[in-house]
């Protein structure tokens, strides 16, 4: 409640400036996923290939 009150009567902290920086730093995080996205898709498919078969030589 005490926050609430804190906001309506104009008391403001600077903890919104962590909400902003947080915003940015995942608008910059997506591009990069969509800009690397074939990258990022064959890194993982070759990474699950690998576990896959090393599994099977685990399990033989």
């Amino acid at each position: 409640m005490e926050i609430m009150k804190d906001f309506m009567v104009g008391e403001h902290s600077e903890d919104g400036m962590g909400v902003v920086e947080v915003l940015l730093i995942m608008v910059v995080l997506i591009a990069m996923v969509i800009i690397f996205r074939k990258q990022i898709t064959d890194l993982v498919n070759n990474i699950w290939k690998s576990i896959n078969k090393n599994a099977k030589t685990v399990y033989n």
